[in-house]
Order: C-alpha cells, then structure tokens, then sequence
C-alpha cells in the first residue's frame, strides 16, 4: 500500500503548521496590514497554537482586536483575509475577540477559554498581543477554579457518551477516552495548577503517529479506527496483525485514561466544597491497614504488600465493601509489588475465601475492576492475560474481551437498584441466589477461551477455569457450578434465537440442560448479564422478555406435576367457535388465551365477511399483527415483506392453519423509528396495506422497492451465508436456520423461497446482529417434516435468495 508520511508525526505536524503559518502570514500582508497597520494581531489557538496541525485538521484562529468596533468598521478586509485561506484548501475555525472578551469565563463556550492555554503569536500588532500576554496568566490564575470546574464537567460529559471506557473495538482515537482530547487534558490541567504534567508522551506519540496516518489514508479529518483502518494501519506499521496491534492502541489508551482520570479527581477535589465543609467524614471508614482521604484508600503502611501478599485480598474486599477506590500513591505501590504478588499467587492457596467475599460485597464490580487495572486481577489469574486487550473482530460486540467481562459484573450490579418492572424481575431472581460469588466467578472466566481457542470458546474457557479453581482452593461443589456456567454460557442465548418457545420440545431441552432450578437462575442471570454487555443496546426489551419466557417455560418444566402434560379436551361454545377451532394444532390451544382465542374468532367472522381480517396492537416492548384469511402460497412472504417497507424488524411470526384452510398469521415486530407510536395514522396506512396486500391488490414488490438502500459495507463487514437443517429439534416441524448479510427484504426473499418449494412456515424467529441476520425457520410440508430430497433443492433456493 502507499505509505502516506506519518513515521514521525513530530516532524509532520511542525511541517505543516510552518506551511499554514506561512500561508497565514502571506495572506494578512495581502489582505489585512494595508487597512489595519495597529489594533489588530492574529494569534494561533487550539492545536494550530500548540503546533499539532495534523494533515487534516482545523486551522484555529483567533482575531485579537482592540476593540469591537474595529472589525465592525472594516468586514470586508477580514472577509477577504478568511476567503483567501479557505480558498487556499484550509479549514478554518476563527473568532473575533478583544482583550477584554478573552479575559472572561464564558460556561457557554468552554472551548474559547480552553483554546487560549495553547495560544501562539502570528503576526500583527506586537503592543497590543504585549499587553494581551500579560493579562492571561493573571486571568488564568485569578479563574483557575471556574475554568478548571468547566473543563472537568466537559471532559466528564464526553467521557460518558463513550460509556467511561476506552476499550471500544472501533474507537475515535481523538474524542473516545484515552484518546488524544483526553492527552491535552491532562496538558491543560497541569498548567491551570502549576504543577508538571505527568509522563504521557508515547502514549500521545502513537495516537499522534495514528492520527497521521488515518487523515492520510481517508483524504479527510478523520479519527475513526474502523476495523477496514486497523488492518491497514497494522500493514503499514509492520505489526504481526491487527488483532495484535490494537492490543497495543490500548495499552497506550489505557495509559492515558488513568492518567486524565486521576487529574480529573484531583480537579474535582479542590473545587469540591463538600471536602472543605465536611472534611472528608468517610475518614471515619479508616481501619488498622488503611486510611480514606479525599474518597480514596491508603495504606498505612507503605511497603506492607511486599511482606504481606494477603493485604491485597484485603484492600480490595475494603474497595468492594465501601465503593471507595485505591488511591494514586497505593496503586503505584500494588504496581511495584506485582512480581511478589504474582509469585505468591501462583503457588495453590486457599484465597477463595477472600476472594469470596470480595465479589459478595455490594460493590464487587468496582473492586474487580480495579483489581483489573493495577494488574493484580492478572496476578491471582493468570489465565486473564489471554484476554487483556484483546479484540474480536465482531460488528457487533462493543467492547474487548475483557471490558466485556468487567461490564457484565457492572451489569449485575445495576440490578440492584432496577425498579422497572420488566428488569427488577431479573433483581428479584439475583436476590434469590445463595451464591452470587459463584456466578460472578463465572463470568470472570466465561470469555478467557477466546484468548486461545480456535473454534467454541466456552470449552476453551473450561479448560483455564478448572486448575485456576483447583489452585486457589474452591471447593468441588462450588467449581462445578462455575464450570457449568462457564460451559452452558451461550445456550440459553442461542435457543432464545433459534428455538420456538411454544414448541414443547424447547423447555424439556432445556430443562435436560440444567436438570436444576438453582443452576437455571444462575445460567438466566449469567445470559442477562452477558448479552446486556455486548454493547448498550443489545439487551432489548424484546430479548429481555424472551429471556425471562424461556427461563419461565424452562422452571415450569422443572416443577410441573404430571397433570399438566394434559391436552385438553375437544372444543367447546357457539358453533363459529368449535368451526374455527377445528383442524388447528393443539400447540394454538397451548400458546394462546381464551380471550385470545374469542378475538381470534371475532376476526374469523370479520374475514368471512371481507375476505381478510387484520388487527394491530401493541405488546409490551412490541407490536403484533394478527391475520386471518384464506390460505394461499406466499401469504406470509407477502405480509413479511410489507411490514418491510414500512422500516418494521420483524421478530417472531406464527401460522396456524385449521380444516376451512383459514391462516392465522401472527408477526411480532419492533418499529426502531417509533413510527406508529408518533404518527397514529400510519397505523391504518400499514392496516390497509397489509388489506391490498393479502387480497391482491398490490404486489409487495413495489413497496419494497420504495424502502431506502442501505449503506455499502466495508470489506471486512461481509457475513458469510448459511443455511442449515434440524429435523431433530421439533416434534412436528423441521428447523431451518439461515445466516445472511442483513438487508430490507431479506425475509421476504426467504420466505417466497420456502412457499416456491412447496413448504408450509410453521414459525419463524428473527434475531439480528449488527450486520447479520439470524432467521429460523420451522417448516412443514402436507403436515409432515419434509424429505430429505426436498429439503435438499430447498437448500439451494434459500443459498440463492441469501445472495437477494
């Protein structure tokens, strides 16, 4: 590939900004100085002030004039001056300000009070910028608290639109936490104290290196490290992969995060005047090993951890005991310990106790945390290093591997104070657990295979839990749990997306799985937890409900009496009723209410009269749609593909058939815009259209192609096609599961692929995944599981409609 310039980033960017300055410079002499000989000096501000143009960023420049109405008097030479550089290719971000306005706190404009610490005389009046430079330490100094408070809540504002982590698997290396804002923070809070700067600089020269490179690259301001940039950033810094080389972006992100944090508290305790008024009370906290200061834990004893290893267990049960962290010095002194701690730790030690109890405390998710960050999580667990840093190359995970797992303990502990209704049922069964310490250990090592494994991780995963449970002294009963856990992690997830939780067949499988009630908690907690961690929005409403239905189906199994594996008997009530009833499968009398079933029925009597029936409610964190009509081939091809083009995801759709040949169709679908919610009318536009629709009025062709195209996607978004058959997993029904890139149609291409062959849809259940999307299918054909044969050319047709 080309090698854009970018080796040294120093040089590069003192280049560029000696040609802008040049350019600046040229400008004025044309422009400016004949019409403004005094009263007017450019100063460089921002980057462009601390010399770090990077190939294509801003220009920051700031127009110190001596009094407003000067540039007020004369527009049209200041025009003239910016046109010119903009015409020159320079993107240009300038301010007009006299003396006075720079000397002001302006809360509605941090970044102008900000972009003056870096401030650089151009050109211009050299009387004028005198007295401006003399004035600015003495506002810097007389306001450094109120700039300090300002810049602090910006940073933390930001901070918080990326989730407080660095550990992004496409980050912004400029806004995301650790990258390069969070670098001059560290700068300009540093100056605003007068205190030096901590050591940063190869953290900011790769980042600087980085930032060449991907504004090269893109031909534009640029920042993002997508996956497409990774890989050819670790081409052309000769790294043995991307995956490798981005472990280390996070090293040096890492580094700096906690360097931005720790001036960041130190900030936030000098303006606080909870520290002056109340004097730190939580020092009442301080026991016989540590001290609380400034809401964080000191040793007493400085040099403790190297005589005595089990301080360490100690420290960090205070930590999850009191939500207080170790302080700056007490995380230098575990740093300096970590080679004696690691050799005590790999020797087998009864530690679990102590361990225990760290992760039964309230805050066990901080505590783990910061055992993570000062290494000594690594130290107990040598097994976590496989995982530090590492990236899976996945458009749908977030976070690396071991953000991931340190989210999914911050997860768990969000439960605790859920009060809505649909989550605090997930509290209510945490509250149930005996052992919450042994879930949480779970999680720890759930992922510790990826680091290692080639194929499935969960028995990867196994494998480094099980001597790591033996070394520290777990006792049997409790590492087979954990084991379980770790090993079943992913299967609750995986019939959520593949399996129809109606089918009889799916709650025995899974009561088979975790023959018991406790482990089915633990293992429900354990999927809530995982999938909630993937990214923010993973955990959907619609997955939390189908996550709790599958764990209730699942306890049912496990308690029922044998009673209820009754059918109940032949139908009863009015005459329209036992003539709808007639022919369908029991499973709709299993699945469905009796206030459902006289809905049901109401529409059957609506269909009669119209020739289709259709009705449109709202379900908990869903719509659904309920058809009834004649049967017909592709009558759910054709449903699915309206409620496509009309933006709606489809998540689960059913079919039942009774003697008349009347369909019930039922589509459980998400409207991601809120469509129907703020615009009541498109409920009867999409009623209507799935009316002309079904009775052939309109070909659902044309309305799909009215939906917008996606976006091309990168190479290295491309989801490998697959379609694979299950005629194990049902009874009745054959299950076919299809893996395809996702696009508007795509169920309806599937769908019209099944009915071509000659297949009835029993069930199909729709789960997407960033890009790709996941559809199972249960299929029937004349009321039997279909042949091997047809099952066989039915493969090539859905390969081919996977392709659109």
């Amino acid at each position: 590939m080309e090698k854009p310039p970018c080796k040294d980033p120093i040089r590069a960017l003192a280049e560029r900004t000696a040609l802008v300055d040049g350019m600046v410079e040229r400008s004025a002499g044309d422009k400016l100085w004949p019409v403004f000989p005094a009263g007017l000096t450019l100063l460089a501000v921002g980057g462009y002030g601390r010399r770090h143009l990077f190939p294509y960023s801003d220009v920051d420049l700031l127009l110190l004039v001596e009094s407003g109405r000067l540039a007020q008097d004369a527009p049209g030479p200041i025009s003239a001056f910016l046109q010119t550089l903009w015409d020159s290719g320079l993107r240009l971000s300038h301010s007009v300000r006299t003396p006075e306005e720079c000397a002001e706190i302006h809360d509605r404009n941090i970044e102008l009070n900000v972009s003056l610490l870096d401030q650089r005389y151009l050109a211009g009046d050299r009387t004028l910028y005198a007295k401006f430079a003399e004035r600015l330490p003495r506002f810097l100094h007389a306001q450094r608290d109120p700039l300090m408070r300002n810049l602090t809540r910006l940073t933390r504002e930001r901070h918080q639109k990326y989730q407080n982590t660095y550990y992004h698997l496409e980050p912004n290396i400029k806004d995301t936490p650790g990258g390069l804002r969070d670098y001059q923070l560290v700068r300009w809070l540093a100056r605003i104290r007068d205190v030096e700067a901590p050591p940063i600089e190869p953290a900011f020269l790769f980042l600087a290196r980085l930032r060449c490179f991907l504004h090269s690259l893109s031909g534009r301001d640029n920042n993002a490290l997508t996956f497409d940039a990774q890989e050819q950033a670790a081409e052309y810094f000769a790294a043995p992969g991307a995956a490798q080389w981005m472990r280390g972006y996070f090293r040096h992100a890492r580094d700096l995060y906690s360097a931005a944090v720790r001036e960041l508290e130190v900030s936030e305790a000098q303006n606080s005047s909870l520290f002056a008024q109340f004097k730190d009370w939580r020092t009442r906290l301080s026991n016989a090993d540590f001290s609380v200061a400034r809401e964080r834990v000191h040793l007493r004893v400085p040099h403790a951890l190297e005589a005595d290893p089990e301080l360490a267990l100690r420290l960090f049960q205070f930590v999850a005991r009191h939500g207080i962290r170790p302080s700056t010095e007490t995380e230098q002194r575990l740093a300096t310990a970590l080679p004696q701690l690691s050799d005590w730790f790999s020797a087998p030690r009864p530690v679990w106790p102590a361990l225990k109890e760290i992760l039964s405390l309230p805050y066990a998710a901080d505590a783990v945390r910061s055992m993570h960050d000062t290494g000594v999580l690594r130290a107990v667990f040598p097994e976590m290093a496989q995982i530090e840093c590492l990236v899976v190359r996945d458009f749908y995970h977030r976070y690396t591997v071991d953000e991931h797992t340190l989210v999914t303990l911050q997860v768990l502990a969000g439960l605790r104070g859920a009060r809505e209704p649909a989550v605090k049922r997930y509290t209510d069964l945490l509250a149930e657990m005996d052992e919450p310490a042994l879930l949480l250990c779970a999680l720890l090592f759930h992922d510790v295979g990826k680091g290692s494994a080639n194929g499935g991780h969960a028995e990867a995963s196994v494998h480094a839990a099980e001597p790591a449970l033996e070394r520290i002294g777990m006792p049997r009963a409790d590492s087979d749990l954990v084991v379980f856990l770790i090993r079943r992690h992913l299967e609750m997830s995986a019939v959520m997306t593949s399996r129809d939780l109606q089918d009889p067949a799916t709650a025995r499988d899974m009561a088979g799985r975790v023959e018991t009630v406790e482990r089915l908690k633990a293992l429900t907690l354990m999927t809530y937890a995982d999938i909630s961690a993937v990214n923010p929005s993973a955990m959907t409403p619609w997955r939390a409900e189908v996550l709790w239905r599958l764990y209730l189906l699942t306890y049912n199994e496990l308690t029922r009496e044998l009673a209820t594996d009754r059918i109940p008997g032949a139908a009863s009530g009015s005459p329209e009723k036992r003539a709808f009833l007639a022919g369908l499968p029991m499973r709709y009398a299993r699945t469905h209410t009796a206030e459902e079933m006289d809905a049901h029925v109401a529409l059957d009597t609506v269909f009669r009269q119209r020739g289709v029936a259709v009705a449109l409610e709202k379900v908990e964190a869903a719509w659904r749609l309920t058809l009834v009509t004649a049967d017909r081939p592709f009558l759910f091809a054709s449903v699915a593909g309206t409620l496509s083009s009309f933006g709606m995801n489809i998540l689960k759709a059913e079919a039942f058939a009774n003697d008349q040949a009347t369909v019930l169709d039922t589509f459980t679908f998400a409207d991601p815009t809120r469509t129907l919610e703020l615009n009541p009318s498109e409920i009867d536009r999409l009623q209507i259209a799935v009316d002309r629709v079904v009775l052939g009025r309109v070909d659902v062709r044309q309305l799909l192609q009215n939906r917008p195209k996606p976006a091309p996607l990168s190479r290295n978004s491309q989801v490998q096609s697959t379609v694979s058959f299950n005629p194990e997993a049902s009874d009745s029904a054959t299950l076919i599961e299809i893996v395809a890139q996702d696009r508007p149609g795509l169920l309806y291409d599937l769908a019209s692929a099944i009915s071509a062959e000659g297949c009835n849809i029993e069930v199909v259940l729709i789960d997407t995944e960033a890009h790709k999307a996941i559809d199972v299918f249960y299929v029937t054909a004349a009321g039997r599981k279909p042949e091997s044969a047809q099952l066989e050319h039915l493969g090539e047709a859905l390969r081919r409609a996977c392709g659109g």
